[in-house]
């Protein structure tokens, strides 16, 4: 499970309104110069209600009868894209790009002056997404490295870091500012791209990603505030960890995410709604 639980409690009221009137304590005001790639293929739009399958454990089994798949972007190669290809599957790059991590091939990339607090996972600290000069072209490359690989789409994961102990002082118009700048990467070079969780900031960022993929909203009763990327015709690809399926796929169902029951570590096992 990618996102902490504690992110979703008593944060996010306060949130949703620093969206809207905070003030960015950045240390960059801009994300630097625009990229020059132009994208080679249209943009995919999955649509709500597709089925889907998120593995980022093990290697990938394409036995799943979905059309969507969701994967780890450096530990899965082109032959693995293009066999999911081949078995008529959309295929989306798995990219962490809130967090840095020690067991990556491009760690040192990262100076250590945007390196942050651990994050609760081995491995891994919080970024300072304020740094966009810095972080912009390390996230190029990554999705250089998706798109190379034949991917259709990126799921940016940690793009709520203001939520939390990040050791820098993040604000609500400072994740705003990341998060479109991650859209717009991800875009520029032809690439789909998906809101992960961040709930509070789905008013002001649904027209610039193309999907979601939520953690646990139907455990914390969240699931309506997706419904803006269901009423754009974008599909909500989400899961659960502990809730039983009889507590949350008929409300899945009413609202049109594409709901399923996984374990946390993300292996092949799944229960869909």
């Amino acid at each position: 499970m990618r996102e902490r639980a504690a992110v979703r409690v008593a944060l996010l009221t306060v949130l949703t309104a620093a969206a809207l009137t905070g003030c960015s304590g950045s240390a960059e005001k801009s994300a630097g110069p625009p990229a020059t790639t132009s994208p080679s293929r249209a943009v995919w739009k999955p649509r709500p209600g597709l089925t889907w399958q998120w593995q980022l454990d093990g290697r990938v089994d394409a036995s799943a009868d979905v059309p969507v798949y969701d994967i780890d972007g450096f530990e899965n190669s082109a032959a693995d894209v293009a066999r999911l290809h081949r078995a008529g599957k959309k295929v989306i790059c798995y990219v962490n790009v809130g967090a840095w991590e020690d067991f990556r091939p491009d760690r040192d990339a990262f100076p250590h002056s945007v390196l942050g607090e651990p994050n609760g996972w081995a491995g891994e600290r919080w970024l300072d997404i304020r740094r966009l000069t810095v972080l912009r072209p390390i996230m190029e490359r990554r999705f250089d490295m998706c798109r190379a690989k034949g991917f259709d789409a990126v799921e940016p994961d940690l793009v709520e870091g203001y939520g939390n102990d990040t050791g820098f002082p993040l604000t609500a118009r400072d994740q705003l500012r990341y998060n479109r700048m991650i859209a717009a990467i991800a875009h520029e070079r032809g690439l789909s791209v998906g809101l992960k969780n961040d709930l509070p900031q789905i008013p002001q960022l649904v027209d610039h990603f193309d999907f979601a993929v939520n953690e646990e909203c139907a455990q914390y009763d969240e699931c309506g505030e997706l419904s803006p990327f269901i009423a754009a015709g974008k599909a909500v690809f989400h899961v659960e960890y502990t809730e039983p399926r009889s507590r949350f796929c008929a409300e899945s169902r009413r609202l049109k995410l594409s709901s399923m029951l996984k374990e946390p570590e993300l292996g092949a096992w799944r229960r869909p709604c």
